[in-house]
């Protein structure tokens, strides 16, 4: 499939090309600015008194022990902040049914979960703070804990929240087709009951926060390690009765975020709130233990799904009951339903089948909350879908590659609807598929495989296709109230010298978006990636945008930088017609020249139009227009999503000894649409696989009955290091979206999206011979061991 960007043949393009990330060298120098590295007149540090209990009435807090410590200023409660800060709920008006109690930044009454912020110490320093925290007494109640996610509706389980009846938070059945039909005319059908572990991000730079408020200027200037500046810029004004207008927030540096920093904390609400009151700046930075309970986790799902097939493998039906356990409260404003909303929505995706039945079951409980992370709901829906049909393979004595072809849907088949109602444009999973078989040598390697089993060795081979939601539109939160922006703005301008300066919505997380901006703004001007500047992550001076979430930097702040950089390259041109005495359609701008269209000849610098413009506008026609300046916004408008597809491979060896799983190689091919900087999507695939295989094989956050955990620590929760990683092999298919001119999807995602379901097949592949299958994430030894037969059940 073609693009639609410009003319294919033009000279010196930058679009499809590795370019250097602008901001590396600073970073590798150690010069990245970071929001613990911002030191402002006035500061102080607060601490937070955190909840032992899982579940508990608060009896009565003591801080006149802390109030003595040298260097402590103020000791706030729940009901202090309370007074300046309103609560919020976690609710979106789409997902009908949802419910939440209002959430408070500082725990007032009652605390529900290990973790919860109680009360706020203040100091001068981080240390001070933090032993004033130390000297804080808080008598507790405990009351009833509920930890299981398939009990917490029953009746005899204690209520959360007994204002809303139930432990219910959300729950949504979507139906196609005649699903009991289908199973009950099939020639198999395939139960099996999957589980995927609740774990967490561990970002390299914590949260983090500093506010600062000046109340003669009525105004509150937020550094923030955040996903999305002008959505915390809304939250900020909302909760604090502060103008939005008189609310910036600052996004710098940010050391990963992976979906965990694009939520509201109470800890850093309660920060701002505290920052209002004292009229001075104060500073919060979460250190890792406390980041272990207080961060946001996901992926805590139980399923138990069915699949029905004919004789000849094709697919009838999918039959899948999902549960979830969401923490006390849904987090605010994305909510916690939206993660099992995209299981409903992804299960089955890329297949041709028309019975569907989908449900999910949202339940609270006394853990630490869970919200989105990154590829929200997709490792899920895919483990359960890819297993299911590798499963069904198997009870067939088909091939997986086999299966998979004659149920994929056919890449001429565009536009269709899926039976989960997901609108897909046009997407590549044959051709995708085949480039996966040719990559990887799949014949060769399953000689190899038996070869190995001769030798009595266990290896197997895991296929798992998949798609990835992308460049969200308003249908995603803006259509259920929440002030998160889905549309995304740049701000193009030319200087005097010629360099081009670009300000964009979408921010800087680490993944490369200024590079990625940098080559779209070049090329939609004519100049070198070199000449532009990069802005991003300022509410005060970048136009509103939604930030970055949900693979749709690319996407939609691409497609608006690109808008953008060639309506000033009209503009320049315009003005070059005139001070040429030629056509502005016989210019062209091409590396910083404006220069004849059809010879390529250099007829006049950038720098030399900018130097007439900005200081000798007195030589140039009063009615020409010369704004060197150019703003423009873009959002999704055909499609509520862009979907992107691929499919990854997993070769691995289990010692059936050890129950340990080496892996011995990864192959990914995959579908962003157009590749603006292949290098980048290509880290950012190999991360994401990183990402997807750490849930496969190794993280895991551990509670026991009474809702402590176990394993908050980097001691005891495991995450992938690089010695464990296989070698990686990265390919791609192109098919631009046509609903914009750049024609780019997201990439940011799929990585973590299809790993864990090529690792479960193929552990199960290799153990296939021994009649043993896995289902639970992480596939630990113990695990495998336990399936083998070889040690008893641990639980």
């Amino acid at each position: 499939m073609s693009i639609r960007f410009g003319n294919p043949d033009r000279p010196n393009s930058y679009i499809g090309k590795t370019v250097p990330r602008p901001n590396a060298a600073k970073l590798v120098q150690g010069r990245g600015r970071y929001v613990d590295d911002i030191v402002l007149p006035r500061m102080v540090h607060v601490a937070f008194v955190r909840s032992p209990f899982a579940h508990a009435r608060i009896a009565g807090i003591d801080a006149e022990a802390a109030k003595g410590v040298r260097g402590v200023l103020r000791v706030f409660t729940g009901a202090d902040i309370a007074a300046v800060c309103t609560p919020w709920v976690g609710v979106l008006n789409h997902l009908k049914g949802l419910k939440s109690p209002p959430e408070h930044a500082l725990a007032v009454d009652r605390v529900c979960w290990v973790g919860e912020p109680v009360v706020a110490v203040v100091a001068g320093s981080r240390s001070v703070a933090e032993d004033g925290a130390a000297l804080v007494e808080v008598a507790y109640d405990p009351l009833p804990v509920v930890t299981e996610t398939m009990t917490a509706l029953d009746a005899e389980t204690p209520v959360i929240h007994p204002e809303l009846g139930d432990n219910l938070a959300f729950r949504r059945l979507h139906e196609t087709g005649d699903v009991d039909a289908a199973m009950a005319g099939a020639h198999k059908v395939v139960t099996a009951r999957f589980r995927t572990a609740r774990h967490t991000g561990v970002t390299l730079e914590p949260r983090s926060i500093l506010v600062d408020w000046n109340p003669a200027d009525v105004r509150m200037t937020a550094y923030h390690s955040t996903q999305a500046p002008h959505m915390i810029q809304a939250v900020l004004a909302k909760h604090l009765d502060i103008p939005e207008s008189r609310v910036r927030v600052i996004c710098g540096d940010v050391g990963g975020s992976y979906g965990i920093k694009v939520h509201v904390y109470p800890d850093e609400i309660a920060t701002a709130a505290i920052a209002k009151i004292m009229g001075r700046p104060v500073k919060f930075v979460a250190d890792r233990l406390e980041s272990f309970n207080s961060d946001i986790h996901a992926r805590d799902h139980e399923i138990e799904a069915r699949i029905a097939v004919d004789a000849q493998g094709g697919i009838l039906a999918f039959d899948v009951d999902d549960w979830t356990g969401i923490g006390p409260y849904s987090v605010y404003p994305r909510t916690s339903a939206i993660e099992g909303n995209q299981v409903v929505n992804l299960c089955g995706g890329p297949y041709r089948f028309e019975n569907y039945r989908a449900r999910t079951t949202v339940v609270f409980q006394n853990k630490a909350p869970t919200c989105q992370y990154r590829a929200v709901g997709h490792p899920i829906a895919v483990a359960v879908t890819e297993g299911l049909v590798d499963m069904a393979a198997a009870e067939l004595g088909l091939d997986p590659i086999e299966i998979r072809r004659r149920n994929l849907y056919a890449d001429d088949a565009y536009p269709v609807t899926s039976p989960a109602n997901m609108r897909f444009e046009g997407l590549s999973h044959h051709a995708s598929l085949n480039r996966l078989v040719e990559m990887m040598g799949y014949d060769a390697l399953r000689a190899d495989q038996a070869e190995a089993r001769r030798q009595g060795r266990y290896r197997g081979i895991g296929i798992a296709s998949f798609i990835e939601l992308t460049n969200p539109s308003p249908f995603m939160y803006g259509i259920g109230g929440a002030r998160i922006s889905s549309q995304d703005g740049c701000t193009v301008r030319m200087d005097p010298d010629g360099s081009v300066v670009a300000l964009s919505g979408v921010t800087e997380q680490g993944q490369g978006t200024e590079a990625m901006l940098a080559q779209i703004v070049a090329e939609g001007v004519g100049v070198k990636p070199g000449q532009v500047r990069i802005v991003t992550g300022d509410t005060e001076i970048t136009p509103y945008g939604g930030g970055t979430w949900a693979s749709r930097g690319a996407g939609i702040g691409g497609e608006a930088a690109l808008q953008a950089a060639r309506a000033l390259r009209r503009a320049i041109l315009d003005v070059a017609s005139v001070l040429l005495q030629d056509r502005a359609d016989a210019l062209d701008i091409r590396d910083g020249q404006v220069v004849d269209g059809t010879t390529g000849g250099a007829r006049m610098p950038l720098e030399e139009l900018g130097r007439i413009v900005y200081f000798r506008g007195d030589t140039l026609p009063k009615d020409l227009p010369r704004e060197l300046v150019q703003t423009r916004h873009y959002t999704t408008k055909e499609y509520p999503f862009a979907f992107t597809n691929g499919v990854q491979a997993s070769y691995l060896e289990v010692d059936t000894d050890t129950g340990i799983v080496t892996l011995l190689k990864h192959w990914c091919v995959e579908d962003c649409g157009r590749v603006i900087n292949p290098q980048l999507v290509d880290e950012q695939i190999r991360g994401g696989i990183v990402q997807g295989l750490g849930g496969a094989l190794f993280e895991e956050i551990h509670y026991d009955a009474e809702g402590q955990l176990l394993n908050g620590s980097m001691a005891d929760y495991l995450v992938p290091m690089a010695a464990e990683m296989p070698d990686m092999v990265i390919a791609h298919v192109e098919t631009p979206t046509q609903e914009s001119e750049l024609g780019a999807k997201g990439a940011g995602e799929a990585g973590t999206a299809g790993a864990p379901a090529a690792v479960m097949n193929a552990i199960n592949d290799a153990l296939r011979p021994l009649d043993a299958r896995l289902t639970e994430m992480p596939f630990t030894p113990e695990r495998i061991l336990r399936a083998l037969g070889k040690i008893g059940d641990l639980t």
